[in-house]
């Protein structure tokens, strides 16, 4: 029993690792944010709407740009026989959007283990521990592979190249590319183009054998999302096309903010990477097999750069190889730890991969006070349940707060009801007779303020144990109608208003 116990932890112990702390994340921090609401929604929708396509929430809200619901589908048909089991149970909805969250961060890390694996068989099982040592001790890697971005999904197909590119199968590699590339997300483009051009430089593809597998995976990619995406849009329609349209062409994503040229490698890498971002670049100083796989991956965030419009998550696909070279330098460091001058270097390691945990811990403290709006109508449905005014609860959700922590999986059945009506100014709310009201203002006309909820505002750094520490600030109130006497006089904690 204690041998099969043995082999169960060594061919599963580094997933149930990465799992835990993935689960944690989501378990504690369960609500999504504006970036994610599309195929949020999309996953709800398919799963307790299904065929009725007209009742689907990005008829009322698309979007910017539209995006495919491929990705969606695939997490809820996965997610659905846990679904439908809660759902006779009458267990509420906000734990069908754990249940996706999980299938979806379950998929991500099935690929990353995948690549791992392929590490393992070509530079050893020591680089593969400290690729998880540091893929753990690192925050936003597993804190993001459970949210339903189009830069997670095509991240999942990523590290699925990635795996095949180890491997050797290198035209399986380019066609994970171009699905997720013409799919997910169109910028997955300035990593195929640097990775396909090193390999035909180095002569590792065929041009005309590459091409045709390409141009094949190309075909069945735009046919597949074309196919889906049209029925459920209700027009012709191929979405990453759109994307691309708007994102490169018109530079319309400019709009929602830049950031200077070297914004990834000093400020999202160092953040993202942690104790990996000065390990990655002794790794290639240490091992020269390692510059072959870096090469593609740095060009990728060089030529992401150009882009004024800068995100974390739209580099994240790098960190894999990023970590994979640091652990090729960790683990070198590890068996010289023993000689004079590599000691010290050992030391630093074990310093900076204690300073990533800390890190990690003050990352993850930040981002759970980052969802105000989850919370607060989590508390209204706890205090604010049925009146004697009343036989429905009528409650109009702002702009802030749906892009600050609910989405569909956050509401009640009958009698609670939701409008997410835009461009209603706050004289007229009152107009409209809502029971309550979810929004950014400490004060509406016909309305009492009965709850805020702070949310993460900005780090403090101050002299003392603890060295840092957080300061919160109201985000978001609840609001209830003062003709309703019922809620008047119920127990509620009260506004807190900093001037």
């Amino acid at each position: 029993m204690a041998r099969k116990y043995d082999k169960f932890l060594e061919l599963y112990g580094y997933d149930l690792l990465l799992g835990s702390i993935v689960a944690f994340y989501v378990l504690m921090v369960p609500y999504t944010k504006v970036e994610e609401s599309f195929n949020v929604q999309a996953m709800h929708d398919i799963l307790y709407h299904r065929h009725q396509i007209e009742k689907y929430d990005h008829l009322e809200f698309p979007g910017v740009v539209p995006r495919t619901f491929i990705g969606a589908l695939l997490v809820s048909i996965l997610a659905s026989p846990v679904v439908f089991l809660m759902s006779l149970l009458h267990v509420p909805k906000l734990y069908s959007l754990y249940a996706v969250r999980l299938v979806l961060g379950g998929i991500v890390l099935s690929t990353l283990r995948f690549f791992r694996i392929q590490i393992k068989k070509k530079f050893g099982s020591q680089v593969e521990a400290f690729f998880v040592i540091l893929t753990a001790s690192q925050f936003h890697l597993l804190f993001y592979c459970t949210r339903p971005l189009p830069n997670i999904l095509a991240f999942a197909l990523v590290n699925l190249a990635y795996g095949f590119w180890f491997k050797g199968s290198l035209y399986a590699a380019l066609n994970c590319m171009v699905f997720a590339t013409l799919v997910f997300r169109c910028d997955i483009l300035l990593l195929i183009a640097p990775l396909g051009l090193e390999l035909l430089l180095t002569k590792s593809v065929s041009f005309w054998k590459a091409l045709t597998s390409c141009l094949a995976a190309a075909f069945l990619s735009i046919g597949l999302t074309v196919l889906i995406d049209s029925v459920i849009w209700k027009r012709l329609l191929w979405p990453e096309l759109e994307v691309f349209w708007f994102n490169s062409v018109l530079n319309r994503s400019s709009e929602w903010g830049t950031h200077p040229l070297h914004w990834y490698f000093t400020s999202a890498l160092p953040r993202s990477l942690l104790a990996a971002y000065p390990l990655f670049l002794l790794g290639v100083l240490l091992d020269r097999r390692v510059f072959f796989y870096i090469l593609p991956v740095l060009s990728f965030v060089l030529l992401y750069s150009k882009l004024p419009h800068k995100e974390l998550r739209f580099i994240i696909s790098s960190i894999p190889v990023f970590n994979f070279a640091a652990a090729v330098a960790a683990s070198r460091l590890y068996n010289n730890r023993k000689k004079s001058f590599w000691k010290f270097l050992y030391i630093a390691m074990l310093g900076l991969i204690l300073g990533s945990l800390a890190c990690t811990a003050v990352f993850f403290m930040a981002s759970y006070e980052n969802y105000p709006s989850g919370y607060a109508l989590k508390a209204l449905h706890r205090i604010g349940g049925v009146t004697k005014n009343s036989d429905e609860l009528r409650v109009h959700i702002d702009t802030f707060s749906a892009m600050n922590g609910i989405s569909r999986f956050c509401e009640y059945n009958y009698p609670w009801r939701y409008s997410k009506e835009e461009n209603i100014s706050l004289e007229n709310l009152q107009m409209k007779n809502f029971t309550y009201l979810l929004n950014e203002n400490s004060y509406t006309k016909g309305f009492k303020c009965l709850m805020s909820v702070d949310g993460f505002s900005r780090v403090h750094i101050r002299i003392g144990f603890p060295p840092i520490s957080f300061a919160k600030e109201p985000k978001v109130f609840i609001h209830g109608n003062i003709r309703n006497t019922d809620i008047m006089n119920r127990g509620w904690p009260g506004c807190l208003v900093i001037p």
